[in-house]
């Protein structure tokens, strides 16, 4: 599957003060990335990314007093930076959204923002690309 999904992720930023978006596989590979950020500083952050989320579900059990019979489900990961902050959340089976925003976002409404992008990527993502009519095989 090679669908451009980068439109997507642009109008995820249309929010004030929310900065680039990538999405990652779960192995950490670039998926789709806005357009402000460049192709290698992308795959960086998307390997990054990963290994947040992979980091991120070892530690569930902290949260839990070390019950392993109450694991929680991981459901986001929130890095704060002096300049700012970045988003990670599940964007479906094998795929994370990663989302950076200065230190003024709103933040609920950027985890909102992320959720409903993540229901339209769900779609995208599951559903086969359109032919052609006129196309014969």
């Amino acid at each position: 599957m090679n669908y451009d999904l980068s439109w997507m992720l642009d109008s995820a930023l249309e929010l004030p003060e929310a900065q680039h978006a990538i999405l990652v596989s779960a192995d950490g590979l670039l998926m789709a990335r806005s357009k402000d950020v460049g192709r290698d500083h992308a795959d960086t952050v998307a390997a990054a990314m990963s290994g947040m989320q992979s980091l991120s579900r070892t530690v569930a059990d902290f949260c839990t007093g070390g019950v392993p019979t109450n694991r929680p489900q991981w459901r986001q990961t929130l890095v704060e930076f002096d300049h700012g902050w970045v988003f990670l959340i599940s964007a479906g089976e094998g795929a994370y959204l990663a989302v950076s925003a200065s230190p003024d976002v709103d933040m609920a409404e950027i985890t909102f923002r992320m959720q409903q992008l993540v229901g339209q990527l769900g779609k995208a993502l599951t559903s086969p690309p359109r032919e052609r009519a006129d196309i014969q095989p």
